[in-house]
């Protein structure tokens, strides 16, 4: 057996339990999130930032109990046809009368739940409910993450299909882990959007652009490896499992370029997004009375100096990350 890290094992343990971008990935994407909105709501999101990201991944988690949970993180979209991305009507009511709601299930409904997640987060917002504003901003903003990993977009979700079993976690928790230190997160503030609906199809259409390089470039970079180079093995659970190496990882992410951490910043952009919106849509109420306690002159010089951070890119190098300080 190869010798890799404790912190590999661990990261690999992660991945393997998890799905989306990962444990690492949708706390890091719901944290960035937080530095891209505007002060009326930015105040709020940081004083509860620990929930916003420790809840991050709780759709996940829900996955092992809940039946029903599993297809509002994907959409298979190339089952319904070549051209289904851009013919697939984007309202519930006309989907399921073309496809029937059964069939719909079947295939994954991540774009119509992110319009469901967010009008209970507008709601929460109009009554004003402090609880509900936490919980739906952190399970929205998953689900919006998830519509970001162009293996969620497709029936090929795991390379399954094409001899490359294990692309799904590769992508999206591996690379993260192993790179999101090297990655040029980039956004802005957020902005309001007019038609949340609208917006998620546009999501769901380039994410699924980008599958064809997904698949192509793990080839691509296979071409200089062996099995054995390829490949850890790792023993969990009393059996022995391949994962991707480090080696090969790094071979995948030159190949890839800038598209994971493009995805991820998009990602943070689209979570920041969303909640602005569901806020502006539910009639702005004023945050700081919501909140049973104030920011501390503390807590609002580490938020500037998290914010300074991320437009300098040094997020990692200043340890600010709290993905990576769980994982240390």
């Amino acid at each position: 057996m190869k010798k890799i890290s404790l912190l590999a094992v661990l990261l690999v343990a992660c991945s393997a339990l998890s799905y989306g971008w990962g444990f690492f990935g949708h706390k890091l994407i719901h944290q960035l999130a937080i530095y891209n909105l505007p002060k009326q709501l930015q105040g709020f999101y940081f004083k509860h930032q620990d929930y916003i990201i420790s809840k991050s991944v709780r759709p996940d988690e829900r996955r092992n109990d809940d039946p029903t949970e599993a297809p509002r993180h994907y959409i298979d979209i190339d089952v319904y046809g070549e051209e289904a991305v851009h013919t697939m009507p984007e309202a519930w009511e006309a989907a399921a009368t073309r496809y029937t709601p059964d069939t719909l299930l079947k295939y994954g409904i991540v774009p119509w739940h992110v319009v469901v997640m967010q009008k209970r987060l507008t709601n929460a917002f109009r009554q004003q409910n402090l609880d509900s504003i936490l919980y739906y901003s952190a399970d929205l903003g998953h689900y919006i993450a998830d519509a970001h990993v162009p293996l969620h977009t497709t029936v090929n979700y795991d390379g399954q299909l094409t001899n490359q079993k294990g692309l799904h976690s590769l992508w999206e928790s591996k690379l993260p882990e192993q790179f999101a230190h090297t990655y040029k997160l980039e956004a802005k503030q957020a902005q309001h959007l007019a038609n949340p609906e609208e917006e998620i199809w546009k999501v769901v259409r380039h994410t699924y652009s980008l599958t064809p390089q997904t698949l192509a470039d793990e080839q691509e970079a296979s071409k200089g490896f062996t099995t054995a180079t390829k490949f850890d093995e790792v023993e969990r659970y009393g059996k022995m499992r391949q994962y991707y190496s480090d080696a090969f990882a790094k071979a995948y992410q030159e190949r890839l370029g800038p598209m994971v951490e493009q995805q991820m910043s998009a990602a943070a952009q689209e979570v920041a997004n969303f909640w602005y919106t569901a806020w502006v849509d539910g009639g702005k109420p004023d945050m700081e009375k919501l909140m049973y306690e104030k920011l501390t002159k503390t807590e609002k010089k580490q938020l500037k100096q998290e914010k300074k951070a991320f437009r300098k890119g040094k997020l990692f190098d200043k340890n600010l990350i709290v993905a990576a300080q769980a994982t240390e």
